[in-house]
């Protein structure tokens, strides 16, 4: 066989190669790249029993259930539907009502993330995530009514480096259960910091227009560091309110502290501190000082089990401190 002969056949060879090779790693990319989704299936229940003059505050309640699925168009590009099952003031207790809590879509290219829909909210999102445990108790902002976790939104955030990144977000500013429009936004920002590995440093701060000429317009302030390692993690922050509700003069602040010490992958034990307090006294029914101190147990992959003991102390002495036990639970696929 001369040479002649042997580059053409090593050339067919190599185009029967080519045609085989790469329409194989091409539908392999696009396996890759193909819409998926998952279903969200979150269910937050406890018991509990008080003591003393809180005696008859006790049974078995359904807190939340989150009901909704996720589709990953692509690897940038993700829809998010949850519907929110919970308590409600207005209605009998027994019962529930059920809302849209998101109905968003997500952006994720490079350092970039965009959100916009029925989205959850920047405000105390990074809180409630470092504490872990929003079937147990909810974070310190959403737990005393500072603002709503998720609102009719769009919001962006950056990352400039391992250490540094920003978020904004311009909001409906009344939350999820009330999603009609009126005249006032919400504004905020925050600045998250990472100075070395495993502590976190975060800034927030927000402007929720009035609606009504009478109204004030709600500031919101907040501060927080934590740190946090796969043993233990331990965190305090800081929040500050003028205008609450609209009114002019009702501010409020608080501090939360709290920390988790892991004993190995499926025991934890956790406590947490709180303290509210309001401007001259205007709230003075609802200030004062919350303690809890529990054990966390992680049965299989979905399920939680936390037995916790809770006191009450009112910043006002009429009133005596009230004593809980709770068995919380959470199961979430």
């Amino acid at each position: 066989m001369n040479k002649k002969n042997l580059k053409k056949r090593c050339a067919v060879v190599a185009g029967l190669l080519g045609y085989l090779i790469v329409p194989a790693h091409a539908e392999d990319k696009h396996k890759e790249e193909a819409p998926k989704g998952k279903a969200i299936i979150t269910i937050f229940s406890d018991v509990h029993s008080g003591f003393g003059h809180v005696n008859d505050d006790r049974g078995f309640n359904l807190d939340r259930a989150y009901l909704g699925y996720q589709y990953d168009l692509s690897k940038e590009v993700q829809v998010k539907v949850v519907a929110d099952f919970g308590q409600s003031k207005n209605v009998e207790d027994h019962h529930r009502i059920g809302f849209v809590k998101n109905a968003m879509l997500s952006w994720e290219h490079g350092k970039w993330t965009l959100n916009a829909g029925l989205i959850s909210t920047t405000q105390f999102k990074f809180q409630e995530s470092f504490w872990g445990k929003r079937y147990v108790m909810k974070s310190f902002q959403d737990e005393y009514k500072f603002g709503s976790s998720a609102d009719l939104a769009i919001s962006a955030s950056y990352d400039f480096n391992r250490y540094v990144s920003a978020d904004v977000i311009i909001a409906n500013g009344e939350g999820y259960k009330q999603v009609q429009v009126k005249d006032g936004l919400q504004y905020g920002a925050g600045l998250t910091l990472t100075p070395i590995k495993n502590l976190f440093i975060r800034l927030y701060g927000s402007f929720n227009e009035a609606t009504e000429k009478t109204d004030k317009g709600i500031t919101n302030l907040a501060s927080f560091i934590g740190f946090k390692n796969k043993s233990f993690s331990l965190a305090a922050e800081y929040n500050y309110q003028t205008n609450t509700k609209y009114t002019d003069g009702h501010d409020q602040s608080g501090v939360s502290t709290y920390a988790t010490i892991n004993l190995n992958k499926k025991v934890g034990i956790f406590g947490r501190w709180d303290y509210l307090t309001s401007k001259d006294k205007w709230n003075e029914e609802g200030d004062g000082m919350a303690g809890m101190v529990g054990a966390e147990f992680r049965i299989g992959k979905y399920i939680k089990l936390a037995p916790n003991f809770r006191i009450w102390s009112p910043k006002s002495g009429s009133t005596p401190n009230s004593y809980y036990a709770y068995l919380n639970a959470s199961f979430s696929l």
